[in-house]
């Protein structure tokens, strides 16, 4: 499993962080830091509350290597 992260949408809202600053590091303005992810075992679930936290929806799950959910 791993986030797809789509910068060019992304508000600085930091609610991804908020829910698992572990996974999702921001950039000195507040912006995600990166494009993809793999995602530790064991912190699935948190990837998926702070994907679902972004409200500009800028943030995907993907678990398939092709990118796809």
């Amino acid at each position: 499993m791993k986030i797809i992260a789509d910068k060019t949408r992304c508000a600085g809202h930091a609610r991804c962080a908020a829910v698992a600053d572990q996974l999702f590091e921001l950039d000195g303005n507040g912006y995600i830091a990166f494009q993809e992810k793999i995602v530790p075992a064991g912190a699935e679930e948190s990837a998926r509350r702070g994907v679902r936290a972004c409200p500009e929806r800028a943030l995907k799950i993907a678990t398939n290597d092709d990118g796809s959910q």
